[in-house]
């Protein structure tokens, strides 16, 4: 098919439609209080902001926000931080709470039926062209690209994919590729992925970014709503479809990823679990980590907390305030503690005597004089107590914290609470 040359970027003429209404639940008690998108990741971000920053460095300016899942941290987050978009330039920023807009007793069903239930307010912009994102993955990826090979290739619907070992991938749909990466296959989570023909050991798998013309996605969103035995889900239903009754193609995210440096590895993390938490974050200390978030060309927006500068105190022999490989970020105090290849978001404040290592410590924690934290994340406003020691004793910390496979401990107030009553 010839290529076509475009005046204006397609992105211009495109809504993102982010989904994010998921929990999570393999995060365990870090999304009790919210929804996975709005989990704190990177010093002082949430993970949604990623999928919006990509949006936006995309040259995306109509972006809407399905939420359902205890929604009311993630929806004050971007009403601080993602209100910048201006109607009489043509921008709209939606947060599309389930709101039973279709029945009184009908949620979001699934991730087809989030949008189907919204599709007035989609019509209402008219753009021509819809982005299905997930809100819950850490990445960079230029959408531009993605529609640009969509329109290109005549496809009806474009699949993002990434390669992931096999291992990782029993929770992602799973695709083979024909010709002209032709979606000639795909299912939905299954129990023992499929290895990819030309690189065994590696499995093809959805991102959850999906690329349709509006009127197409419209009419097929109707068609699924009609069919009594659908789940209303995009990857059990929608694509699979799709991949048999009409041209479903994929996009690889190697041609989309966005690297600060020529040689960086293609980066996209799932974040699902506790241990895949605590390693995307930890990793982020590497002196050149996978993921360069102090890239100026490709930045990750957020809401910008008004704090002031991190200090670090005293200075003495055995009680010097000091961090090695490590972020920290505004309003944190370090106080005469030892720090070392740990992130500290906003606020934290480490006490004297203190010792943290391999740890993830949410805003506004509170640690203790003399606490020993190792291989743990902490999360928002936890306060721990003087003396207390995690990592050295791990039958005892799988007794009063979530202990992970890997040996992380989850750490929340409610566990604190407990080890006094």
């Amino acid at each position: 098919m010839p290529q076509v040359t475009y005046s204006t970027p397609i992105s211009r003429s495109t809504m993102a439609y982010v989904l994010a209404g998921g929990r999570g639940s393999r995060l365990m008690e870090l999304t009790d209080r919210r929804a996975k998108p709005a989990v704190y990741f990177g010093g002082k971000s949430r993970i949604i902001d990623f999928t919006l920053s990509n949006a936006i460095n995309s040259g995306i300016r109509r972006i809407a926000v399905a939420t359902q899942y205890k929604a009311h941290s993630l929806i004050r987050h971007m009403q601080r931080g993602w209100n910048f978009l201006r109607p009489e330039r043509n921008e709209s920023f939606d947060i599309l709470p389930a709101s039973q807009r279709v029945s009184e007793s009908q949620w979001y069903a699934g991730t087809a039926d989030a949008v189907f239930q919204n599709i007035d307010i989609i019509d209402g912009y008219a753009p021509e062209y819809i982005i299905v994102l997930a809100g819950d993955h850490v990445y960079k990826m230029d959408y531009e690209r993605m529609l640009v090979q969509h329109v290109n290739s005549g496809a009806d619907v474009t699949v993002a994919c990434v390669e992931i070992p096999v291992h990782e991938a029993r929770g992602f749909g799973i695709m083979h590729v024909g010709e002209g990466d032709r979606i000639i296959d795909f299912v939905e989570k299954p129990e023992h992925p499929p290895e990819m023909p030309d690189r065994p050991g590696f499995a093809l798998v959805s991102m959850g970014i999906y690329a349709f013309k509006r009127e197409f996605l419209h009419d097929q969103l109707r068609r699924d709503a009609a069919d009594p035995n659908s789940a209303r889900d995009f990857g059990r239903d929608v694509i699979p479809w799709l991949v048999k009754h009409a041209k479903a193609v994929a996009h690889r995210f190697t041609n989309s990823c966005v690297r600060s440096r020529a040689e960086a590895d293609v980066y996209w993390r799932d974040v699902g679990t506790i241990d895949a938490y605590w390693e995307a974050n930890i990793d982020l200390t590497d002196v050149v980590p996978a993921l360069d978030i102090f890239d100026r060309d490709w930045p990750i927006w957020s809401y910008a907390e008004i704090t002031p500068p991190a200090k670090f105190v005293f200075d003495e022999a055995e009680r010097t305030g000091v961090a090695y490989s490590s972020l920290v970020s505004g309003g944190c105090i370090v106080s005469g503690a030892l720090v070392r290849r740990s992130l500290l978001f906003t606020g934290a404040h480490i006490h004297s005597f203190s010792h943290i290592e391999n740890a993830v410590i949410l805003p506004y924690v509170d640690v203790g004089r003399g606490a020993r934290l190792t291989n743990v994340v902490v999360d928002h406003g936890v306060k721990i107590p003087p003396g207390l020691v995690v990592g050295d004793d791990p039958a005892l910390d799988a007794q009063r914290f979530r202990r992970s496979p890997n040996g992380v401990c989850l750490i929340t107030q409610p566990m604190i609470d407990r080890l006094s009553a």
